[in-house]
């Protein structure tokens, strides 16, 4: 590997570790950060919901400005935006703010996030391909997977222990602190390489063109829109098996106060992705297809979320966490790279967001579901009706193989897809 591929995985790492740490500083006092300001259960979790409304409303349009004003404007735009609500969160706890306030504020929260996904990505792929990068993407995404699955291990409990010894307004205040820093860290190394941004003096042409573009070689290329369907159910049922593994781990061990049970979750899915990240290279090796690993992580994920709703050992129960986020986090990767491949370099940004942004609609609409069926049926009944969403993505990613698409078979940066001819919208 010569020395600019090293210095942009370099960049690459630094950027995805600073991001995790920062947002993973609140995962586990978030809620409880709510109610103290003094929001009922229903607002303090309708608020979450604003959060996810933002992120679907908002993929597309910061896309578009990674596609036209360069994804490192993306990248910084995120920050400020991140770190300014960031602080406004923690005001409207220090005021105790009515529940609109804090409404607004979550919406302008997923704006923040939106800035980021499909942009760094993006900027990686065009970057890696300019400095003539010809490994595999499989080994960086792996590795970047692995070091934020640790960044996301440390944040967490760093932020608990922190509100802990104070309260659960300051990691909020060392979140937007970290958040600073990488501002300055990202406007001081990142460039767009082997991307050029459309041109300002016509902004809006521009983004029309590049969002005809986008859906053209998104949503109009059926092996990019079948893994963006997928992406779906796999993005709903994942944020729902995230937060519902903890109570029902809790229910397992059998004390309703048991906090420390409920953390093994985000603890042991933190390990699991850095192990699996790392295992992702290997995986790709063993099959001759992307798709192949694809459907069998999901075949083995469908199963491991029916095995935890019918378990009622708690011992066993860890052992399929484990199994369940190694299985995810090293296919994980060969997807990433897969979808990549199948993108230009032009509309990646865009395109990458229209697949966040399907995956962030799955959350919204199917979190709901999932969890009236665990009032219903309870944790257990709820992660196997998960099971039956999950395994509505596998025909997507079946239809998706059936295109033949040499991303499919490719093994490294250099065979990734070209800026080819446009095509008919809906045709492979």
């Amino acid at each position: 590997m010569n020395h600019e591929a090293r210095r942009v995985q370099s960049v690459y790492f630094t950027l995805l570790i600073g991001n995790t740490l920062a947002a993973s500083f609140i995962w586990g006092v978030n809620t409880l950060f709510l109610l103290d300001a003094g929001l009922s259960n229903l607002e303090a979790f309708a608020a979450n919901a604003f959060f996810s409304v933002g992120m679907v409303l908002f993929e597309v349009p910061t896309g578009v400005v990674a596609d036209t004003l360069g994804r490192r404007v993306s990248y910084l735009l995120g920050t400020v935006t991140l770190a300014v609500t960031t602080l406004l969160y923690y005001w409207l706890w220090v005021i105790e703010a009515p529940f609109w306030g804090w409404a607004v504020v979550s919406v302008l929260l997923g704006l923040g996030f939106t800035f980021f996904s499909g942009a760094t990505e993006a900027w990686l792929v065009d970057a890696l391909t300019a400095t003539g990068y010809t490994g595999s993407l499989e080994r960086v995404f792996g590795r970047g997977l692995a070091l934020s699955g640790a960044a996301m291990f440390v944040g967490s409990i760093a932020g608990g222990v922190i509100a802990q010894a104070s309260d659960l307004g300051v990691p909020f205040l060392v979140r937007a602190g970290i958040l600073v820093v990488m501002f300055v860290v990202a406007a001081l190394l990142m460039r767009d390489l082997g991307f050029t941004p459309a041109g300002r003096a016509h902004p809006i042409e521009a983004t029309k063109q590049v969002f005809r573009a986008s859906l053209q070689y998104g949503l109009g290329r059926a092996s990019v829109r079948y893994v963006m369907f997928a992406s779906f159910f796999t993005s709903g049922v994942g944020f729902y098996v995230f937060y519902a593994l903890q109570p029902y781990l809790v229910e397992l061990w059998g004390d309703a106060e048991a906090y420390s049970v409920a953390g093994l979750a985000a603890a042991i899915l933190s390990g699991a992705q850095v192990i699996g990240g790392l295992l992702a290279p290997w995986v790709r090796r063993r099959f001759r297809r992307r798709t192949t690993t694809i459907l069998l992580s999901l075949v083995v994920s469908c199963g491991v979320l029916l095995a935890l709703g019918f378990n009622r050992s708690f011992w066993f129960a860890l052992v399929l966490l484990v199994l369940w986020g190694l299985v995810d986090a090293a296919a994980g990767p060969v997807q990433q790279a897969y979808l990549n491949d199948m993108i230009p370099s032009a509309q990646r940004a865009t395109v990458l967001s229209f697949d966040s942004l399907l995956g962030s609609t799955g959350g919204a609409v199917i979190q709901p579901v999932l969890g009236r069926s665990a009032d219903i049926w309870g944790y257990p009944g709820s992660l196997v009706v998960s099971s039956g969403f999950q395994v509505l993505a596998v025909p997507f990613i079946w239809l998706s193989r059936r295109q033949h698409s040499p991303a499919d078979v490719a093994s490294g940066g250099d065979e990734a897809v070209p800026d080819a001819t446009p095509q008919t919208p809906g045709v492979e």
